[in-house]
């Protein structure tokens, strides 16, 4: 197996990998935690919020960011149209439309939602569900598209 090949499969596993975790929390988990009193929801993703800074997680995010990056190097530098054109919209699409929102729009809600008190957060409790959730959905579309790109691109 080449290593452009090897770059491929990893940007799909990574990507699909994220687009699964942040589609997770867009059509249930999200839901879930509305459902419970908003302290016990508060409490609930703050404790979310902190395993997530994992190994695992980090190492699927940040690595399927340099893949996607790669891609995009690679696919402008040997550029034969739709062949490459896929992957770099692949990368493109994780890069911007999941790593940067989370970067500027779940990271920083997450870090706000950490200084609450959550017998007495409802209010902020309330406008995080609805704007992160909003966020979320963007990066797990973009995930999912970004996949669908590699994909397609490894098949061409």
């Amino acid at each position: 197996m080449r290593w452009e090949e090897i770059l491929i499969v990893a940007a799909i596993l990574g990507s699909g990998l994220i687009a699964g975790v942040f589609f997770a929390f867009s059509t249930f988990v999200m839901g879930a935690l509305a459902r419970i009193p908003a302290a016990q929801g508060i409490a609930a993703m703050q404790a979310i919020n902190v395993v997530v800074i994992n190994p695992w997680f980090l190492g699927a995010f940040f690595g399927t960011a340099l893949v996607s990056l790669a891609a995009i190097v690679v696919g402008i530098a040997r550029w034969s149209g739709m062949e490459s054109a896929l992957p770099v919209g692949g990368g493109v699409l994780y890069l911007v439309g999941t790593f940067s929102v989370t970067v500027a729009a779940n990271v920083p809600l997450n870090n706000e939602l950490a200084r609450v008190d959550p017998e007495t957060g409802g209010e902020v409790w309330s406008r995080y569900l609805r704007v992160w959730t909003a966020w979320n959905h963007v990066r797990t579309i973009a995930a999912a598209l970004a996949t669908v790109c590699f994909a397609l691109g490894a098949v061409l």
